[in-house]
């Protein structure tokens, strides 16, 4: 298999409609290697943390 072809399926996830690399809406801004695809329903990310999770570690 050819490195580009081997690239495009590794990267397949991720590419949008218009052929463009695309992250989920959280993971955009994020600075950290760690992004995930726009097609990820659940973010499970070590660096965020919603608002109400942080309450709920607060009150445990």
């Amino acid at each position: 298999m050819s490195r580009s072809k081997k690239w495009k399926q590794e990267w397949s996830f991720f590419l949008g409609e218009n052929g463009r690399r695309q992250y989920n809406k959280i993971c955009r801004k994020c600075i950290h290697s760690c992004k995930q695809s726009f097609r990820a329903g659940i973010v499970t990310c070590p660096f965020y943390q919603t608002d109400r999770t942080k309450k709920r570690q607060e009150k445990g």
